[in-house]
């Protein structure tokens, strides 16, 4: 993936986290990122020291445990999530 594709898919990714309420949250640190909740707030934490590509699956796996069907997403960002996990399921 270029590099110009990915940050325009993250920024659909913010978009949708705007959409649906969930804060993404960029960190420091030895650890790979994920989806989590505290109290009532949703938050996607990723970690800024891992590459691009690495942050877009955190993404895409996140949301892919998330309901989105209801949401409108852009086909390419549909079927990034959809590609992710399948990929996910398949090296579980």
């Amino acid at each position: 993936m270029k590099k110009k594709e990915a940050k325009q898919l993250y920024g659909h990714f913010e978009e949708l986290a705007e959409k649906i309420g969930i804060t993404i949250i960029d960190g420091k640190g030895d650890f790979s990122g994920g989806y989590c909740t505290v109290i009532d707030d949703q938050f996607i934490v990723l970690n800024k020291l891992k590459p691009l590509t690495q942050q877009l699956r955190v993404l895409a796996e996140s949301f892919s445990h998330l309901d989105v069907q209801k949401q409108y997403l852009i086909p390419v960002l549909r079927e990034f999530i959809e590609e992710n996990s399948q990929l996910e399921k398949q090296t579980n």
